[in-house]
């Protein structure tokens, strides 16, 4: 077990999902006194979004983490105004948010081509600045990886998460009997018949105490806020972490998972859900699913199961409620049906809320 774990935490460490970086803009360049002539700019420095990055690749082809713009060139007879100091571009992937030290967004790098100045460069000496020019602005800025998906897979560890995307999908997620395999984010692709692709990503393992970063916490809880639905995968006879936790049966692990969204960040339980509820298979699942579903449609009568902290204040409302066996194959076609067709759903209601905004702004100009 020793072993398995060690291997599991090496392979996690080869996935950077943040990092710290120093930037500074580029310094002014003098200006020319007995001309009137004005030093050039210092380069700006920018993250920009591409797909072809990941942070990994930034922290090892620039150890240093250092990022600083062009000097702008001094002012001289040959030329009056001096040349603006080059731009220095920090490509960064795809679904990248940047912030200061102190927690301030700079900017959400969500599309190929975003970007967002991080430092800007000093001014150019003038005859306003005595013709000194000004240094670049410098900072410590953080960029924090928050994978983005049309699904993100929610449930505790063992729940079947990994199994459940390796039937759905094309991912290779590592896969077994003991809690917390899932140690680096999978994402997976269902394709349909018309060759609509979904993207689906299985998220490390939440444990109870996850919103204050017990466990992975804080790693898996911000990945979960930049994906348009939420799965919450549950096993529908209940499970018990380890022999010192107690038993939680498949209404209290949706409770508690919610429990765990709603205290990390409240929006994130507005979220449109579905419950899929794993291992069929086993021998009296049918009973505890009826169970369930009883539980679910009177959430409130059930709740005093719970000790009183660990009651979500707002209850889970499931599209769907599917139940599967990821060993089996068990109803995983009728799953990816109700997955399309939640996206869709909320893909129409975008579109026609994109109409109707554009169809006033018409009524508004004529």
């Amino acid at each position: 077990m020793v072993q398995l774990s060690r291997i599991c935490l090496r392979k996690y460490g080869n996935f950077v999902d943040n990092l710290r970086l120093y930037v500074r803009g580029g310094s002014g360049g003098m200006g020319l006194p007995r001309l009137g002539g004005k030093g050039g700019n210092g380069g700006d420095v920018w993250v920009v979004a591409t797909k072809k990055e990941s942070l990994k690749r930034i922290k090892d082809k620039y150890p240093q983490k250092r990022f600083i713009g062009g000097a702008g060139a001094n002012s001289s007879v040959k030329a009056l105004k001096g040349e603006r100091g080059k731009d220095e571009e920090i490509f960064a992937p795809v679904g990248i948010t940047v912030t200061t030290d102190d927690g301030k967004n700079l900017g959400d790098l969500n599309n190929e081509g975003d970007r967002v100045m991080v430092a800007e460069g000093g001014h150019g000496g003038s005859m306003y600045s005595a013709f000194e020019p000004s240094k670049g602005k410098a900072k410590h800025i953080r960029l924090d990886l928050k994978l983005i998906a049309d699904v993100g897979l929610v449930g505790f560890p063992n729940a079947g998460k990994s199994s459940l995307l390796t039937i759905m999908s094309n991912a290779t997620p590592q896969i077994a009997s003991y809690a917390f395999t899932t140690l680096k984010p999978e994402i997976g692709r269902l394709i349909y018949k018309d060759y609509k692709q979904i993207s689906v990503a299985d998220l490390p393992g939440l444990i109870e105490g996850a919103h204050i970063n017990k466990g992975m916490g804080h790693k898996f809880l911000k990945h979960v806020e930049r994906t348009k639905q939420l799965l919450f995968v549950v096993d529908v006879c209940g499970f018990q972490l380890a022999s010192k936790t107690p038993f939680r049966t498949a209404f209290e692990a949706v409770q508690l998972l919610t429990k765990e969204l709603e205290l990390y960040k409240e929006e994130l339980v507005s979220k449109p859900a579905l419950l899929v509820l794993n291992k069929m298979d086993l021998p009296d699942a049918e009973d505890k699913l009826a169970e369930l579903k009883e539980q679910l449609q009177n959430p409130d009568e059930f709740s005093n199961l719970l000790p009183g902290d660990m009651i979500p204040k707002n209850h889970m409302t499931f599209r769907h409620v599917v139940p599967v066996s990821a060993s089996t194959g068990f109803g995983i076609d009728h799953l990816k049906r109700c997955i399309r067709e939640s996206l869709d759903e909320d893909a129409e209601k975008a579109t026609k809320a994109i109409h109707q905004e554009r169809l006033q702004a018409l009524r508004q100009h004529s």
